[in-house]
């Protein structure tokens, strides 16, 4: 009853409680970032969700669009300002997902919404995980978050959606909320300021071929234009 039903209207209820009473800070993070970043404080991407329907995923933007000579945009560690680091480090540059959550993209609690480019190169069975609404946190990033291999951060996205519960969704909300504001680990890889693309993560252990890489992205981009 809770999964199917009751979930989602908390969520809604959760999801509008929290931008009216974060309502200051949602305001001074947008001036911030505007300054900060030199224009446009939101970063925007697609992402598969439920029943993977790619949707358009808020945040807080975090790197700036500093490109090269030719025009590419130059690595995400020197794209990464310290300004960004303060917000993923304190998992603010998610605020604005609160808004995903009120349209019905996504939901408080669930596996977070991966990259289309990953989503591509998992296994029917791993891509179960997009059965259900995305989440803003989830098992998985009580668990370690980017600091876990990629089949740990899948299975235990699997595992969640076997089991829903309300007293479930509250124990993650409140160990989130711990890691993210007291602890403030399992942000990132070791040694990395962004995680690694699945896709990239198989390449490089041999998992996949360069020429099934390529495919992939393929399909990627052509779901992204389609949507």
């Amino acid at each position: 009853m809770y999964k199917n039903c009751f979930k989602r209207i908390i969520d809604f209820f959760c999801a509008l409680s929290a931008i009216l009473c974060l309502s200051p800070v949602l305001v001074v993070l947008t001036v911030l970032g505007a300054i900060k970043m030199g224009g446009n404080p939101f970063f925007t991407q697609p992402r598969p969700g439920k029943d993977e329907r790619i949707f358009k995923l808020v945040k807080f933007r975090t790197m700036t669009n500093a490109r090269d000579a030719q025009g590419n945009l130059l690595p995400d560690d020197v794209r990464l300002t310290k300004y960004g680091k303060f917000l993923r480090s304190t998992s603010l540059d998610e605020l604005p997902e609160l808004f995903n959550i009120l349209k019905g993209d996504m939901a408080v609690i669930g596996p977070r919404p991966q990259l289309v480019r990953d989503m591509v190169f998992m296994t029917p069975e791993q891509r179960k995980r997009h059965t259900v609404r995305q989440g803003l946190s989830g098992l998985a990033q009580v668990n370690g978050r980017n600091a876990i291999t990629w089949e740990s951060k899948i299975e235990y996205d699997l595992q969640y959606i076997e089991k829903i519960t309300f007293w479930g969704d509250v124990k993650i909300i409140l160990t989130t909320l711990n890691k993210a504001f007291i602890k403030r680990s399992d942000i990132t890889e070791e040694n990395c300021d962004t995680a690694t693309d699945l896709g990239d993560y198989l390449l490089s252990a041999g998992r996949i071929t360069q020429a099934e890489y390529d495919e992939g992205q393929k399909l990627a981009k052509k779901l992204i234009a389609e949507m």
